[in-house]
């Protein structure tokens, strides 16, 4: 039987992958990264064998030892043993519903020390998460799945595996500052991995200078990339710029400048350190069991990884740090992960993104939305008074009221704008 690995889609994408010329150094010697690297990487993490990397399991724990086997390979200096920062996670999604034990979990840290005497003390964090939903239908957007393995091939394994490959690039071209690369457990329960990072750093944070974040950036369509973060140092902007014109198939750049967000850039941005998170948008498979290895666009995810590694190039051969910009106004660039109990019964259209407001796919029966007279096809803009421009509206509307709560819904139907009230559930009850 075949597993959600390295299946033949995935073989297939490997050989297109190849075909485009992807290799590890270029016609200047530089490094360019490998897709054909990157999807055996996504491929080994989001195998059904690690059940989908829940936070304090077995398979979160085979994904670090994975992730720190490639640490080592690559010489990077381990600022904890093993290259493993432990920790013990507890999550508000636990805590509401009873569960009192910490998860034991950790974060994979290697460092990649720089060639500038002047400039080695000086630090780019480069990171993303590794742990994922498992088989936990918390913050799952598929319920009705039950205990099936929700692998997140894309949430976030090809951030993983972006790191991997960078760290490679780097060893490839030594940097003039120290690289830290890090690989975060917990963000799913709510940045805790980023959190307890920041709060307990290997080296000091005012030594980092950058923290480049990558989640979910193996789904590329169209040549988009989303980057937030632009305006967190006034340089940022033009680093970006420059970094995409000068390549042969310059991307669709998009975004924000905002630092703040619900990844582990925001765990930084809250300590003063410019930010950059890319992403390549959500999808129907978000959060879902068919978040799989053979939907990946590993030629896509290899060129957001060369274009950070010029954007972080060019950070590292500035003089002077970057200047900080600091915002007071954050927002979130995908859907909150704090675990909110709060139910409607909703199913969103997750490759509706250009539409405004929420709009739906379904419904779940005897649902809250189901009994307040919602459908699919139905486009929710306004959510108990709060205005709904997208799914990230929608989610910290949604997550600010209780279960049990009357709320009015406004919405969208064959163009008629349209009201309800519903009574929310409580998520599992």
């Amino acid at each position: 039987m075949i597993t959600r690995s390295l299946t033949a889609s995935a073989l297939i994408i490997a050989s297109t992958a190849c075909a485009t010329g992807r290799t590890a150094t270029g016609a200047r010697g530089l490094a360019v990264a490998d897709s054909t690297a990157i999807l055996r990487d996504i491929a080994w993490l989001a195998s059904d064998k690690l059940e989908g990397r829940l936070t304090g399991t077995a398979g979160n724990d085979s994904a670090a030892a994975y992730i720190a086997r490639r640490f080592a390979s690559l010489k990077l200096e381990a600022p904890f043993p093993g290259y493993l920062q432990k920790f013990e996670a507890r999550s508000a999604a636990d805590a509401h519903a009873g569960v009192a034990q910490a998860r034991a979990t950790q974060n994979v840290v290697g460092i990649l020390r720089g060639a500038e005497p002047t400039l080695r003390e000086q630090y780019i964090v480069i990171g993303a998460h590794h742990d994922h939903l498992g088989r936990s239908t918390t913050s799952a957007l598929d319920p009705d799945a039950r205990d099936a393995i929700r692998n997140g091939a894309d949430d976030n394994a090809s951030g993983t595996s972006s790191v991997l490959e960078l760290a490679r690039m780097f060893s490839v071209s030594r940097p003039k500052r120290s690289v830290i690369f890090v690989t975060f457990s917990g963000e799913e329960q709510g940045l805790l991995g980023s959190q307890y990072f920041v709060e307990n750093p290997p080296v000091p944070l005012d030594r980092m200078v950058a923290m480049l974040n990558f989640d979910m950036v193996g789904r590329m369509k169209n040549d988009e990339l989303m980057v937030y973060g632009t305006a967190t140092a006034s340089e940022l902007a033009s680093m970006i710029d420059s970094a995409n014109t000068m390549s042969a198939s310059p991307l669709k750049v998009s975004g924000s400048g905002d630092g703040f967000g619900s990844s582990d850039h925001s765990s930084f941005y809250g300590k003063n350190i410019p930010v950059l998170h890319f992403f390549t948008d959500l999808h129907s498979d978000y959060h879902r069991a068919t978040d799989d290895t053979e939907k990946i666009n590993a030629a896509g995810a290899a060129r957001v990884a060369d274009f950070a590694f010029r954007i972080a190039k060019r950070i590292d051969a500035r003089p002077a740090n970057l200047t900080f910009v600091r915002s007071n106004a954050p927002s979130r660039s995908r859907p909150s992960s704090q675990g909110s109990q709060t139910y409607l019964g909703s199913v969103p259209d997750m490759s509706a993104g250009t539409v405004p407001g929420l709009r739906l796919t379904g419904v779940r029966p005897g649902s809250p939305a189901d009994t307040g007279g919602l459908k699919a096809g139905d486009i929710i803009v306004e959510f108990g008074g709060k205005e709904v421009k997208d799914l990230y509206g929608y989610t910290e509307a949604l997550y600010s009221h209780k279960p049990g709560e009357t709320v009015k819904v406004v919405f969208l139907r064959d163009g008629k704008r349209t009201e309800t009230t519903v009574t929310l559930g409580r998520r599992g009850g």
